[in-house]
């Protein structure tokens, strides 16, 4: 079935938000003039087609790199040199960036790095872009340019590759991983079987990438609109755990989801992969070196995990106000948030467990209980300083976490007591 996009029978762009801004109209008439062309390219092309958000503004040029600067200078316009040895210079027109490229072919790749040529032929440059959907092309007018068919895929739902799928992925392997995220967030149906295919056959070139890159592909990918039906294609083509590099559970990751989206939480990349991945506390560090993870995100995972085995659930049933507040306790509110939405992932409730849902809730809104007790608090009962009391305070800790965090004056100064009592008849 094919889906609506916004341009007329003409072939132009009805949607016209990017063109009509007058900072991108600046810096298309700065290029196109004096023998000079230059197009909107890729995302923003694409995005607008669907209705979505622009977002970045890519721009296509016949000028070389040199000739974008020297006019960009003559107009008082900023310039940051990106990519110079890829002919791309940022314009800040009026703080809007616009990523300026002069067309180019590559010469010779290593799968990594791409040696490039400078040329003035669009259609050459179209064609050397990874997916059909991200080689469209926009001028000043609104006229689309499209060589490759990716007006009729984008309709369509579909996500291809341009020409032959295996060439393009030897020419960059993070293309496969840009197969699978483009797809769950552009096409709407069943991976495209040559693109899948190809990306199997390719997979051992992900070590050759470095993990930064593969991490950021994957955590888009993890929240993309349709993560969970190309998680599973690419769990059922034996490609997900090379992936990610651990054993996944993509059941685990579909039920997750359908919790968030039932009870209204945000997706998060993070607990997703926990989601997919997390099994014990050891993985937080092979997930960290596997995706060039920062220390405070691998504490996240950790944490996670630790809060799912030292707060084991009873059962299929939410976990009642005690059980919270020991969370919140020991994990902090993101950390107890964390750990309820993957339990419940973990049981067999629904995704819109009314009982699971009010503990998820709880978890966000409830204060952190702190010890309202101190070192003072023992000196003042005439304990001398020293060891015995950081030994006194954490035994009045431990009662009050079993008591379940009491409040109430009288209920602390019988734990004071019976702490201070249990610890000088140990002497």
């Amino acid at each position: 079935m094919s889906r609506p996009l916004a341009c007329d029978a003409e072939g132009r762009l009805t949607n016209r938000v990017f063109l009509d801004d007058p900072r991108i109209g600046t810096v298309l008439d700065l290029l196109n003039r004096d023998g000079e062309a230059a197009r909107v390219v890729g995302g923003a092309v694409r995005n607008a087609l669907l209705g979505l958000t622009p977002g970045d503004i890519d721009v296509a040029t016949t000028a070389l790199p040199e000739t974008v600067m020297a006019r960009a200078k003559a107009a008082r316009l900023r310039t940051i040199p990106t990519g110079l040895a890829h002919g791309t210079v940022t314009v800040l027109a009026r703080g809007l960036p616009a990523e300026v490229t002069t067309l180019r072919e590559d010469v010779e790749t290593d799968g990594r790095h791409a040696v490039v040529r400078f040329g003035r032929d669009f259609a050459a440059d179209a064609h050397r872009r990874d997916f059909t959907v991200n080689a469209l092309s926009v001028d000043g007018d609104g006229r689309l340019h499209d060589t490759t068919g990716g007006v009729a895929d984008l309709a369509a739902g579909r996500l291809r590759f341009i020409g032959d799928a295996a060439t393009r992925i030897r020419e960059d392997y993070l293309r496969i991983l840009r197969f699978f995220r483009f797809s769950a967030s552009y096409a709407t149906g069943p991976l495209d079987p040559e693109g899948l295919a190809a990306c199997g056959a390719a997979v051992e070139g992900l070590a050759r990438l470095s993990r930064e890159r593969v991490r950021a592909e994957l955590l888009k990918l993890l929240v993309a609109p349709r993560a969970v039906p190309v998680l599973e294609e690419m769990a059922a083509a034996g490609l997900l755990d090379a992936v990610v590099g651990l054993p996944c559970r993509p059941e685990r990751f579909a039920r997750l989801v359908a919790i968030e989206a039932a009870g209204g939480w945000a997706p998060d990349a993070l607990r997703r992969l926990a989601g997919l991945a997390l099994r014990e506390v050891g993985d937080a560090a092979l997930l960290r070196d596997r995706l060039r993870l920062s220390n405070e995100e691998r504490d996240r995972l950790a944490g996670i995990a630790a809060a799912i085995e030292g707060h084991a659930p009873s059962g299929d049933a939410a976990p009642d106000e005690a059980e919270i507040l020991a969370l919140l306790h020991d994990y902090g509110r993101l950390g107890a948030s964390d750990a309820l939405l993957l339990r419940h992932a973990d049981s067999r409730a629904a995704p819109d467990d009314a009982a699971w849902g009010t503990a998820i809730r709880q978890a966000g809104s409830a204060p952190v209980p702190v010890l309202p007790v101190s070192g003072r608090d023992l000196l003042g009962r005439g304990l001398p300083a020293g060891p015995l009391v950081g030994a006194v305070l954490k035994d009045v800790q431990a009662r009050w976490i079993r008591g379940g965090f009491p409040s109430d004056p009288a209920t602390l100064h019988g734990l004071l007591d019976a702490a201070i009592a249990a610890r000088l008849a140990d002497r």
